[in-house]
């Protein structure tokens, strides 16, 4: 399955490490600081120009970690990743 993270830009539910709450997760020192490095690594994709909601943490095909910022909250992702056949 496939998940939207806003504009053009879809992952695979099988890449997902977390999705996390940019407001309530960058209160922690230690996650700033995680974002940051990965940011200076140029591991962290923006999805939109829009201010970012959530971060979804994901491991490519290669093996590597990429942090995705989207404008779209926790909650509607999490929404989306739901089996529509329940």
């Amino acid at each position: 399955m496939y998940l939207h993270l806003g504009q053009n830009t879809v992952i695979t539910f099988d890449e997902i490490i977390g999705i996390f709450d940019l407001d309530n997760t960058t209160v922690a020192k230690k996650t700033r600081d995680y974002l940051s490095l990965a940011q200076k690594e140029g591991r962290v994709i923006e999805v939109s120009n829009e201010l970012p909601k959530s971060f979804i943490v994901c491991r490519n095909k290669e093996g590597k970690i990429i942090i995705y910022l989207s404008q779209i909250s926790t909650t509607t992702l999490l929404k989306r990743t739901e089996d529509p056949f329940k």
